[in-house]
């Protein structure tokens, strides 16, 4: 496996060492926690994160307009409860800190240890738990995947505009009942800390229904052109997201050419058009992503004016494209 890395013990270190460089805008503390250089004064707090590996989630949403802080693990690894503790003390100015996990046992479980230490330091915190990949059907392990990316924007939206906390807490809760993701892969991502592909798939083969951690999906078929795809992934998006007006993300999954994310939206304009469905938000690139992996996901949410006005706001993210 070739890997442009120094070692692999260091890919975490060395890879935030490199954000620095680039973004004047940032600080690394505790050596894995990424936050604003300059700390808001008041408003809500918003602290991400998870394992390493989903690049440019989550660091590169540090930023005005998005969050105060993302808290980054070893490469498909979770943080550990003390580093969500010192992102939280770090970034609290009062106000209170939400933290937004995506829903997997590590990063949940440690999250919440977190919360309840900043508890009892007296700090005000909240969490809000993304399930938005519809690979799975028991709803409560439904994994956070590329539709956390909309929450850091439309939270740090809500954070900018003086939403209290609870409020605000209320408002993600309700944004994300409509919001609903499946993603496919035809390679896996080649894992550096480990030396390993994620999954074995064969030349000719695709996987629908994949996690960002390399996890296999929903089923494995021959490959398709991408009109076929397309229209297996809406149909699956459209059982539980029945709006005739949507926002759509298309997300590569890190190793996926621009080129061929805009050949993924041309069809996917043309299977919602066909169907008598409007686009009225088009997010297209490398939101979260894993690793090298060459796939992309798609996001659907039902059309709120309010919503879209939020993910279209100002931010500094460089990362965060509408």
């Amino acid at each position: 496996m070739k890997k442009l890395i120094q070692e692999k013990t260091q890919f975490l270190n060395d890879m935030l060492d490199g954000l620095k460089y680039t973004n004047p805008n940032i600080d690394v503390i505790a050596e894995t926690i990424v936050v604003r250089k300059h700390k808001k004064t008041s408003g809500v707090a918003l602290v991400s994160g998870g394992g390493s590996g989903h690049e440019p989630a989550h660091a590169g949403y540090v930023a005005e307009g998005m969050l105060d802080a993302a808290v980054c693990g070893e490469v498909f690894t979770s943080p550990t409860p003390d580093k969500v503790l010192e992102a939280i003390k770090a970034v609290d100015n009062g106000d209170g800190v939400l933290l937004i996990v995506k829903n997997y046992a590590g990063d949940v479980m440690n999250f919440e240890m977190a919360q309840d230490m900043a508890a009892m330091e007296g700090i005000y915190v909240e969490m809000v738990v993304v399930r938005d990949d519809i690979a799975i059907d028991d709803v409560a392990k439904r994994r956070g995947v590329a539709g956390t990316v909309w929450v850091h924007k439309y939270a740090g939206y809500l954070a900018d505009q003086g939403t209290h906390l609870k409020a605000l807490k209320t408002k993600i809760e309700q944004f994300l009942e409509g919001v609903r993701s499946i993603g496919m892969a035809i390679i896996p991502p080649a894992v550096p800390t480990t030396g390993k592909y994620g999954f074995d798939i064969g030349e000719d083969e695709m996987e629908i229904g994949i996690g960002i951690h390399g996890e296999r999906g929903l089923e494995r078929t021959q490959i398709e052109p991408i009109a076929q795809i397309v229209q297996r992934l809406t149909t699956k998006l459209e059982q539980e997201v029945d709006s005739d007006a949507l926002i759509v993300m298309i997300n590569g999954m890190g190793g996926t050419p621009l080129s061929e994310l805009n050949i993924v939206t041309k069809y996917v304009a043309q299977q919602l058009e066909k169907e008598g469905k409007v686009v009225k938000g088009w997010f297209v690139g490398d939101y979260m992503t894993s690793l090298d992996m060459q796939g992309f996901s798609l996001t659907f949410a039902s059309y709120d004016d309010h919503v879209l006005a939020a993910l279209n706001a100002p931010t500094t993210s460089r990362n965060f494209n509408s």
